[in-house]
C-alpha cells in the first residue's frame, strides 16, 4: 500500500512542472560542498575524492536513496591557480531515477589569508521512469497507457544543465554561495513535463580553538532556497586532536541530526550521520529516520622536500 501511494504521488507530480525541492539533501554538507558549489574545486590544495551515500526515511518503500561521488584537484596555469572537478550523482525516489555527471572548473584568486574560488559547472542529466502501474478494480477503470495524464511505464529523457558558485577558504573559515540548475531545463516525457527549478545555496563554517589545544569546535550552516521553499540546517561538531569529531545538528521543521567521524590516516576520513525526523512522517519509519555515510580521501602527488643534514666527511 505504501509503495502504491509513493508511486501514485510520483506519477501525479510529474504531470505538472515541479516547484518543490529537487536536489538531494545532505547532513554532512561540510564534507560535500563539491556537490552543489563548483567554486569549491581545488580549495584544499590537494586531490580529494569524496563519496556520500544517503538512505532517507528508512522503512518507507520508494523513499529517496542518494549516492554522490566527487573528485577535485588544484592546478597551475599561466601563473594562476585553478581547480577542476568531476561530480557523479544518482538519486532514486519511487519509480524515478535521476543520474547526472558534470565537470567543474574554478579560478582561484588570493584574498586576504585565504583564496576565493569562482566556479562554473556543466552537466548532463538523465531522468528515467520505471513504473509498475496498478489498475484498481471497479467500473470505469482504464489501462494507464490509454490515459493521457499518466506517463508511460518506462521512459528516459536527457538534458543539459549548468551551475555557478563562489567559495572562500582560509585556514579556519569557509564561505560559499552557489546556484544549481542555472538553465532550468525542461525534461519532457511523452505525456509529462518535468522542469528543474534554479536552486540557491549558502554555506559557512569555522574552526574555533579552545583553551585545551587538542579540542576544537566546528560550527557550520547550510541554507537553501528555490524561490518557493527554503531550508536551513545548522551543525556543531567537537573535534579532538584533529582526528575524531562528533556533534549534533538541526534541520528546521524536519529533523535532529547526530553525527560522528574519524580521520584514520594520511587524509582518509569516514563519517556517519543519523537524522531523527520529528515530523508526522516519523510514525511510518521502522528505523526512525535517515542514514548517511561519507568517505573522503585527500592526497598530494608531489611530496614536500625534506631538508637533510649531513655530517662532514672529516668527522665520520
Amino acid at each position: 500500500m505504501r509503495r502504491l501511494l509513493i508511486g501514485f504521488l510520483c506519477g501525479f507530480i510529474m504531470v505538472f512542472d515541479i516547484i518543490a525541492q529537487q536536489d538531494p539533501q545532505y547532513s554532512q554538507y561540510m564534507f560535500n560542498q563539491m556537490a552543489v558549489n563548483p567554486g569549491y574545486a581545488g580549495s584544499h590544495d590537494a586531490i580529494c575524492l569524496t563519496a556520500v551515500h544517503r538512505q532517507q526515511w528508512v522503512g518507507i518503500d520508494g523513499a529517496p536513496t542518494t549516492s554522490v561521488f566527487t573528485v577535485n584537484a588544484p592546478f597551475k596555469l599561466l601563473g594562476a591557480s585553478h581547480g577542476v572537478g568531476l561530480t557523479v550523482m544518482s538519486d532514486q525516489i519511487g519509480f524515478n531515477t535521476d543520474v547526472s555527471a558534470g565537470v567543474d572548473y574554478a579560478l582561484r584568486l588570493p584574498l586576504g589569508p585565504g583564496k576565493l574560488g569562482i566556479g562554473v559547472s556543466g552537466m548532463f542529466l538523465n531522468k528515467a521512469l520505471s513504473a509498475t502501474w496498478v489498475i484498481p478494480s471497479g467500473n470505469g477503470m482504464v489501462a494507464p497507457e490509454s490515459d493521457h495524464a499518466i506517463p508511460g511505464a518506462n521512459e528516459s529523457v536527457m538534458g543539459f544543465d549548468m551551475g555557478v558558485g563562489v567559495f572562500y577558504r582560509a585556514e579556519k573559515v569557509y564561505l560559499g554561495l552557489s546556484s544549481t540548475h542555472l538553465l532550468e531545463p525542461s525534461m519532457k516525457y511523452d505525456k509529462a513535463n518535468y522542469k528543474l527549478k534554479r536552486h540557491y545555496y549558502a554555506a559557512a563554517g569555522c574552526l574555533l580553538p579552545l583553551n585545551n589545544p587538542t579540542w576544537e569546535i566546528a560550527p557550520s550552516l547550510m541554507a537553501y532556497s528555490d524561490g518557493t521553499a527554503s531550508q536551513l540546517t545548522a551543525n556543531v561538531n567537537i573535534m579532538y586532536n584533529k582526528k575524531f569529531w562528533g556533534g549534533v545538528g538541526y534541520r528546521v521543521n524536519d529533523a535532529v541530526i547526530v553525527m560522528m567521524g574519524v580521520d584514520l590516516f594520511n587524509g582518509l576520513k569516514i563519517g556517519y550521520a543519523f537524522d531523527y525526523t520529528y515530523t508526522s512522517l516519523h510514525k511510518y519509519f521502522s528505523a526512525g529516520g535517515s542514514h548517511e555515510v561519507m568517505v573522503s580521501y585527500c592526497f598530494n602527488l608531489v611530496k614536500e622536500k625534506v631538508v637533510k643534514k649531513y655530517k662532514s666527511v672529516r668527522f665520520l
